[in-house]
């Protein structure tokens, strides 16, 4: 497996126009479905989040960090008052139903009350780059072209204008190298912790954090 770093020099070489061209051949149009902002049949919703991702919502909406992230479940044990243990990275927060506490739906029409400032992650689902060391989005991957992978979405397949496509490679550039930069940052700040009983520690680029988002 190619280190992180090697995988980092490859996303930073990816050509935007290049990644253009895989989208505008796969085709992408946003329905408005609301299904990558939904929680599945069990699981809740995840979208991973970068830590100034999380910041630059809570500027947008006056948010406490808590309001906007959560630790993602993975790695997290239940423990007898909840879940407990060390994870490695952010997700949107959930209302009740498991849905993005930022989606809202009506008349079978969904909205990103934050599409100015959603992640980047959200910006370009529902593609990704086929690297090791990046994320995948939820569902899986229906077509590859070159680097360019894409996940079920009821808006593939429809045409989209060059200059859409662009600006979504861009951000999918974008992405995957913020990516790898976390990644790198998180295996060189971690120290492993001892945990307390019910205590669940998240580990980011910037250290080891609470789930209110201040350092442990």
């Amino acid at each position: 497996m190619d280190s992180l770093e090697t995988e980092l020099d490859r996303a930073r070489d990816l050509d935007v126009g290049d990644l253009a061209d895989a989208i505008e051949s796969i085709g992408f149009e946003c329905t408005r479905c609301g299904a990558c902002c939904k929680s599945g049949s069990e699981d809740p919703h995840t979208a991973t989040v970068f830590p100034d991702e999380v910041r630059d919502l809570q500027a947008a909406t006056d948010y406490d960090w808590r309001d906007v992230a959560r630790p993602t479940p993975y790695g997290l044990t239940e423990g007898p008052d909840g879940p407990e243990g060390e994870t490695f990275e952010w997700a949107l927060e959930t209302d009740a139903c498991g849905d993005c506490t930022f989606y809202e739906e009506t008349e079978g029409e969904g909205r990103c009350t934050v599409h100015d400032d959603r992640p980047l992650i959200c910006a370009t689902y529902p593609f990704s780059v086929a690297l090791g060391g990046t994320s995948q989005p939820m569902g899986e991957a229906v077509d590859e072209a070159g680097m360019v992978r894409a996940h079920e979405c009821e808006g593939l397949g429809r045409d989209i204008p060059r200059e859409d496509a662009e600006e979504l490679a861009a951000a999918l550039k974008e992405r995957a190298i913020r990516e790898l930069e976390e990644a790198i940052g998180v295996r060189d700040a971690y120290t492993p912790v001892e945990t307390e009983p019910g205590e669940v520690i998240v580990h980011d680029s910037e250290g080891p954090k609470t789930p209110d988002g201040r350092p442990r």
